[in-house]
Formats: structure tokens, C-alpha cells, sequence
């Protein structure tokens, strides 16, 4: 059965994190969608947004099927927004298994269908994005399955799940895997640089550490906890409750119930907890966020004109790829910086795309597209990665895409 992977209109609204990537790509709880769906064992195709159809070639799904190949043949319809946890696996095992054509859908939104040789012939043919799929009356003619399946809505959806279906996913992952216990409750799947006097606690959780993970010295780790392929952890460190670090991700100071995307750094002194960091950050020594308010009520949130109440006491910030903040900066409860900005001092409200933002200090800018390539480039080649024309494009795409999010004027400090 062909599986095809579609963004519809309201990935959007998960942005930053979804601007430099796929929407199936966002880590939640040790795990992408596209990971999942890659277990299901049929051909994937994939209908991303126009800024993202190279990269999702080159880097997610090479070799990626044409429409001919896809059409005509039985086919199994997946929102690219779908969570990637352990029970929403287990629905779409049911689906790609069950004879009987049928949808499912969310609040009223498309989140998977079960479609038949020649109703993905119907719908398919000459109808290349997922917007056209969720409109189409084909679907509504479909049997309503009585199953759920959950959906991210917004970037702190992302932060909240990570904490809920942690546990759940990372024992699959035990189950699936192979991995050595070095420990009770720790396991390596082989090549980890231990330090002297790390102390494990795994009363709550197991603690998995993939190939080639370093540890550092006088280091505190408390599952559940998952340390992906070359992850380092700096020296007086303590990682606990729901941590993912990614490929090569480099981690230091205290650093809670939070996900790291692969190659970004936080490697020096500093809190972060309840917050989600896309590739390519870097977090200055000493900088630190709040994730609960002090009147210990519900954290709200704003995306773009709307406020939105996050149903959330401990949420932390939103972070988008390759963006950095200078040392001793100050992230408030809730705020979201965008893609490639860099902050300072305290930032006490939302932070736009392509900004140098050192509001509290007097100053706001707009940061070039060509200062943004450049150091691109060099953070590529401290990491042995060589730039490629394709994340030059996409950068370029990010700023025009974002363009209209930069308003740099002279509002006072929001709070």
C-alpha cells in the first residue's frame, strides 16, 4: 500500500518550527512522524509546501514516488500534522490492515484516510497538494472510521506532547531496539564516553543513549531521557523529565522536559526547560527561561494576532532553526523567537524572523539575508557539513516567506 504524507493549509500555524522543515519532521517524544510511518512498510510520497519540495527530496524522502506511482493503487492518506505517538501508531497499523475504505477525521479535520485502487485514481489524478485532498467530496462520501487521531494545532502542542507520550514512545523504542543495560534503567545502543561520578536516576523513566553519545564529568540524568546518535553533554550538567537531544546536539547547565533538534548548542551554564529548540540554535552562556508564571496560573501564548491560552502551567519558549541569543539572555514564560534571529538582553515578547532583537536595550533590526547565508556556511563547516544550494534556497525562502512577520517598530515592552 502507497502511504502519502500531506501538509494541509493549517500547517502554517506551526510556525517557526515548521519553516525550515516538513511538518511529518518535527521530533515530538523521540520521535517524526516520518519515522512511524516508515514502520507502516509502503512507499511514501509526500506533499509538502513549494519552499520544501527539494529539501524533502534530498533529506527526507530521496527517491520520492511520482503521482503516476502513486494513483490507481490503494492508498493510505496521512495529515502531516498527525502527533507522533505510540497510539496514534497503532490507529494508522489498524488502518493500513483493514479492508473497508474510511476516514478519519479531527475536529472536523482530515487527519487519515483509507482509500481504495480506484478512489486514489479519482482523487489523485492531476491533484498535487493536500489542500485539494481535504476539499474534495470524495472523502465525505467515505465511512466515518470510530477512531482518533491527534493533531499538533500549535508550536506549544509540540512541547506538550513531548512531556505526555515520552514514557510510551521510549519504551517502544527499548522494545524495538538494541541496546546494552550499562546501568539499571540505562541503555547504549554502543561507542558512549562516560565522565567521572554521572548519577542516573530512572525511577521514572529509562534513560536510551544511541550511538557514540558523550558525557561529560559530575553530570545528573533523569529519565525519561533520549540522547540520539553523537549527542555531548558538557560537564555539571542535569537533564531531566522528558529531555530529547538530537544528532550531535550539544547540551549544558540544566535543562528540563524539552526537545533539542539535531546540531544545536546549549552548551554552557543556564535553565531551559519546557521548550522546544529547531537545528542549527545556539543559546549564549548564561542564558536562561522561565517556564512557569508567577502567579503559577496557565501560560497564554501569542501567535501573531491571537492570544491563545495554552491549557499549560510549565511552558517555556519556542525557538526556530538557526537562531541564537547572546550570553545572559533573559526568554519570559511563553515567547517564541522565529528562524534565524539573534536576541539579547531580555526578551519579553514575541521575536520575529530575521531580526536582531535587542529590544530591552534600545534596538531592533532586521538581519540580512546575506549575513544569514554567511553564517550559515560557517556554522556548516565547524560541523563538517558543506553548504549546499539547496539550504541557501531555503533560507532565502524563510526570509521572503516571513517577510511581511517584521515589525520593528517602537511598541513598548510587552510583559
Amino acid at each position: 500500500m502507497n502511504i502519502i504524507l500531506f501538509e494541509d493549509s493549517d500547517c502554517t500555524g506551526l510556525s517557526p518550527i515548521s519553516l525550515a522543515r516538513p511538518v511529518y519532521a518535527i521530533t515530538c517524544a523521540t520521535y517524526r512522524l516520518i519515522d512511524w510511518i516508515a514502520q507502516l512498510g509502503g512507499p511514501v510520497w509526500g506533499v509538502v509546501r513549494p519552499h520544501l519540495q527539494t529539501l524533502q527530496e534530498t533529506d527526507y524522502l530521496p527517491g520520492v514516488l511520482q503521482i503516476s506511482e502513486v494513483s490507481g493503487k490503494e492508498c493510505l492518506l496521512v495529515n502531516a500534522r498527525v502527533v507522533p505517538t505510540l497510539k496514534n501508531f497503532q490507529v494508522l497499523q489498524q488502518l493500513v490492515t483493514t479492508s473497508q475504505a474510511c476516514v478519519v477525521r479531527s475536529g472536523g479535520v482530515l487527519a487519515a484516510a483509507r482509500l481504495s485502487a480506484a478512489a486514489s485514481q479519482q482523487l489523485l489524478t492531476g491533484q498535487l497538494m493536500g489542500t485539494t485532498f481535504t476539499e474534495s467530496e470524495l472523502l465525505n462520501e467515505l465511512f466515518e472510521a470510530s477512531v482518533e487521531l491527534d493533531l499538533f494545532h500549535y508550536p506549544h502542542d509540540v512541547v506538550r506532547w513531548n512531556v505526555s507520550a515520552f514514557s510510551d514512545n521510549l519504551n517502544y523504542r527499548l522494545q524495538q531496539g538494541s541496546y546494552q543495560e550499562m546501568a539499571a534503567g540505562v541503555y547504549s545502543a554502543g561507542g558512549t564516553k562516560l565522565g567521572d561520578h554521572v548519577v542516573w536516576d530512572t525511577t521514572a523513566g529509562p534513560i536510551v543513549l544511541e550511538t557514540d553519545v558523550e558525557i561529560g564529568p559530575h553530570v545528573f540524568l533523569k529519565g525519561p531521557l533520549y540522547l540520539s546518535n553523537g549527542a555531548k553533554v558538557s560537564e555539571f550538567t542535569s537533564l531531566k523529565n522528558a529531555v530529547y537531544l538530537g544528532h550531535r546536539a550539544k547540551v549544558g547547565g540544566e535543562v528540563e522536559s524539552t526537545i533539542v533538534e539535531s546540531y544545536s548548542n546549549k552548551n554552557h551554564h543556564g535553565y531551559l526547560g519546557h521548550s522546544y529548540l529547531g537545528s542549527w540554535v545556539n543559546l549564549g552562556a548564561g542564558t536562561s527561561n522561565s517556564n512557569l508564571k508567577n502567579t503559577y496560573g496557565e501560560v497564554s501564548i501569542q501567535y501573531g494576532d491571537s492570544k491563545i491560552q495554552s491549557g499549560m502551567q510549565f511552558l517555556g519558549c519556542v525557538i526556530g532553526d538557526y537562531s541564537k541569543t547572546a550570553i545572559n539572555t533573559a526568554i519570559f514564560t511563553g515567547k517564541v523567537i522565529g528562524v534565524c534571529s539573534t536576541v539579547y538582553g531580555f526578551v519579553t515578547r514575541n521575536v520575529s524572523s530575521f531580526t536582531n532583537d535587542a529590544r530591552s536595550l534600545g534596538d531592533a533590526t532586521e538581519l540580512s539575508l546575506r549575513t544569514m547565508t554567511t553564517c550559515q556556511e560557517r556554522v556548516f563547516s565547524r560541523r563538517g557539513i558543506e553548504q549546499r544550494s539547496c539550504d541557501i534556497q531555503l533560507l532565502q525562502d524563510m526570509y521572503h516567506l516571513t517577510s511581511q512577520e517584521r515589525d520593528l517598530d517602537d511598541r513598548p515592552l510587552s510583559f
